[in-house]
């Protein structure tokens, strides 16, 4: 296929160079000339992954009509808040038979929506457009390492995504849960800032466990409420995402925890960070979604008024702990 990858950050970029391991013709969009000649000259991206070589034929290409023109398959992973933009931007050049298969994560804000509806909004015909997530740290996909992600959409188009980006070691499952998948993959990044936090307070790895595992719960309880089945939280966008996100050292969102629980401030982390972390903003989206909804999110508040209201790690903490004892199912 001939495919185009919107975002030349480490995502994108690791997910341009699988689609090329595997043979399709592909094109990696970044609206940086600069970088996009470097790209093509050095076959390192100079920014994002930069010890990883670039496979021969992936060609960078920094005008966006072009790079979309060139599309069958378009992959948008820019960050949440400039999908929709982009998308927009692109709408007038994309041929009305490509798919699209969305690798960004989040709930915008304000809108409140997931990234496959903002696909939807931008793009039209949502039957074509399914999402790409799981438990896929970039830099082990650009190295070739094993991995396993799921690819959310209806059947022939979660089936044609899913089978484009499988092969090598990389395997791609399906599944039509799209709110489940688009829900858990988004919402296990503002649970990996709660364990980073807890890390970082050095409160041991029965605390990082029951975050994880209450963590799940409190997903799990918003995705059933917006119509997911809850067996996908058992899947790779649900657990398999959660546990990498919370407990693995490349997740740029526990790297964001960690320093608050070490009484960092968050403009000093994002800025030493280089990289979006989905999480900061995720977790607003996510903390109005489930107060719209009417469902109980608890980390994910404390979360939000730590990142944004400027609430001690500690105090958080104690509120948390200090909650009414309910059954476990609750």
């Amino acid at each position: 296929m001939r495919c185009t990858v919107l975002g030349a950050g480490s995502w994108g970029t690791a997910l341009a160079v699988q689609l090329r391991r595997v043979g399709h013709d592909t094109v990696l969009w970044d609206r940086n000339p600069a970088r996009c000649a470097a790209i093509n000259r050095d076959r390192r991206n100079p920014r994002y992954l930069t010890e990883i070589t670039l496979p021969g034929g992936l060609v960078a290409e920094p005008r966006l009509e072009v790079a979309t023109a060139h599309a069958e398959l378009l992959v948008p992973v820019v960050p949440s808040h400039a999908l929709r933009g982009v998308l927009a931007d692109c709408a007038p050049y994309l041929d009305d038979d490509a798919l699209v298969c969305c690798a960004t994560k989040g709930i915008e804000d304000p809108s409140l929506v997931t990234m496959h509806e903002v696909c939807s909004d931008t793009l039209g015909d949502p039957g074509r457009i399914s999402v790409l997530y799981g438990p896929s740290f970039a830099l082990e996909v650009a190295r070739g390492l094993p991995t396993a992600v799921v690819v959310a959409g209806a059947d022939e188009t979660a089936h044609a995504a899913a089978e484009a980006f499988h092969g090598d070691l990389f395997r791609a499952y399906h599944t039509e849960d799209i709110v489940g998948v688009c829900v858990g993959g988004s919402i296990k990044n503002v649970m990996a800032i709660a364990c980073g936090v807890s890390d970082g307070l050095g409160l041991g790895a029965n605390a990082r466990a029951g975050i994880i595992t209450r963590g799940l719960a409190e997903i799990t309880r918003l995705a059933v409420a917006m119509g997911a089945d809850p067996i996908t939280m058992m899947g790779l966008a649900g657990i398999g995402d959660l546990v990498l996100t919370c407990t693995g050292n490349l997740s740029r969102n526990r790297r964001v925890g960690l320093a608050l629980g070490e009484g960092r401030t968050l403009e000093q982390i994002l800025e030493e960070l280089g990289e979006v972390a989905e999480g900061v903003t995720t977790a607003i989206s996510a903390n109005k979604l489930a107060t719209k909804l009417g469902v109980e999110v608890p980390i994910t508040a404390e979360v939000d008024a730590m990142l944004h209201e400027g609430k001690p790690a500690v105090e958080a903490l104690m509120d948390l702990m200090g909650r009414r004892r309910r059954a476990e199912r609750d």
